[in-house]
């Protein structure tokens, strides 16, 4: 039995996360914003009896973060493993998009990783020991419009857990980067169901894109069972893409020349289309039903 730290578990990827290790026996802290607002981890954790405590925690904020890692280990015991989930998304063109909004996604998605890092680190190099499970996106391998603060947010975190993990190698402690493809969240959904007030076009494509994609679902139940197949089965593998669309969109992108790429995502509404239909079987066109 290990102590599992669960950022972000309030809903999505970090609830099931947080159940699956529960069920699978471990003591799982599950970190969320704001608690009273998602009773959700808590409820389905007491129908089930299961070993989650529900801590507040604030990834943007330095003392949130410290305070809270500090009242899991004395409470739940030493953590063993983190799994950074905490994570919004803004979508929008680089020119429409407000600074302000890319500042928000890269302090939580980014920054507040960084934190929590920070905060469990020191308790895992004494022990010599410990798993930190950075959880990324394909989107922190690709970049398509709208996503450019969220996939500018992935990529960072990717770089930085690539540092991480040659650093603290010798310690003992295992880094790895999972990467979720379409997985249906509410933040997926958010997507599926964006506005379209831009002067670009790729938001509303896009939104139809995830639409489509979301008529086969894929449950975050996937991405959960990859983080405890990580946890406890001691791989030193780094990179690990989750779910149906993972694999296949990153070794598509691979195969493009960066040129390729941006021609792509610069076609006009029709050959875009007709190129998502041929390479993909998705029809993302809005009045595809």
């Amino acid at each position: 039995m290990s102590t599992i730290l669960v950022t972000g578990a309030s809903r999505g990827i970090g609830l099931a996360t947080a159940l699956a290790f529960a069920r699978a026996g471990h003591k799982v802290a599950g970190a969320m914003r704001n608690p009273a607002a998602a009773p959700e981890l808590a409820r389905a954790a007491a129908a089930e009896r299961l070993a989650v405590s529900v801590f507040t925690m604030d990834v943007d904020d330095d003392a949130s973060v410290k305070e809270a890692v500090q009242r899991v280990e004395a409470e739940l015991g030493p953590i063993e493993v983190l799994i950074n989930n905490a994570g919004i998304e803004r979508t929008g063109s680089v020119e429409e998009m407000p600074v302000s909004d890319f500042r928000d996604v890269m302090e939580t998605n980014c920054f507040g990783a960084i934190r929590c890092i920070q905060a469990v680190l020191p308790g895992m190099r004494a022990r010599r020991s410990g798993c930190i499970a950075n959880v990324t996106s394909i989107s922190g391998k690709l970049a398509s419009s709208p996503f450019g603060a969220y996939s500018a947010s992935k990529f960072a975190l990717e770089a930085v857990s690539e540092c991480l993990a040659q650093e603290v190698k010798p310690f003992g402690i295992r880094v790895c980067v999972v990467e979720p493809g379409i997985i249906d969240t509410d933040m997926a959904r958010d997507i599926s169901g964006a506005s379209d007030v831009s002067a670009y076009p790729n938001q509303r494509r896009m939104a139809g894109f995830f639409a489509a994609a979301l008529k086969q679902p894929t449950a975050p139940g996937v991405v959960a069972d990859k983080l405890i197949e990580i946890a406890e089965g001691g791989s030193w593998q780094f990179r690990h893409p989750v779910g149906p669309s993972a694999a296949p969109f990153m070794q598509w992108r691979a195969a493009l020349s960066d040129e390729a790429w941006v021609e792509w995502g610069a076609l006009d509404d029709e050959a875009w289309y007709a190129r998502v239909k041929a390479d993909f079987g998705i029809d993302a066109r809005p009045d595809a039903g």
